[in-house]
């Protein structure tokens, strides 16, 4: 065999050993809603711990606010407060010094957040589409 492949396998089986040493008990088990391949179990197994592990993928969300100074979180927790009720869209208030930003949101292409800032661009005209991560809809 050649050198890479032989690397290539023995990696793969540490990484497997690495696997089987997981915490399991709060991975739901599969098992009881298919019958087939006890390999599907594995890969459902794997995908699970893989999102519970990195939640957010990327994505885009649209800012509506951004600000600074005394009152910016006051003010940043009242739009996302009064955009909540009027829209059916969640909305995030983030801290990156020294501003205070309310995107909102969790689109996976710029497509979809274009088409929402348009119907949202009346009431806030400065709004904008953002490269963010974005979390995975439920």
């Amino acid at each position: 065999m050649d050198k890479k492949v032989i690397i290539v396998l023995a990696g793969l089986m540490l990484w497997s050993i690495g696997l089987v040493a997981q915490d399991t008990d709060s991975i739901p088990d599969y098992r009881s809603m298919y019958h087939g391949d006890a390999r599907i179990d594995s890969v459902l197994r794997l995908d699970y711990m893989q999102n519970t592990r990195y939640p957010t993928i990327p994505g885009y969300r649209i800012q509506i606010y951004k600000g600074s100074g005394n009152n910016a979180l006051n003010r940043a927790l009242d739009v996302q407060k009064s955009f909540e009720r009027r829209y059916d869209a969640k909305a995030y208030v983030t801290f990156n010094e020294p501003y205070y930003r309310v995107r909102v949101g969790d689109f996976r292409t710029r497509l979809d957040a274009i088409r929402f800032l348009n119907q949202i661009k009346g009431r806030y005209p400065l709004a904008w589409e953002i490269k963010d991560k974005i979390r995975f809809s439920e």
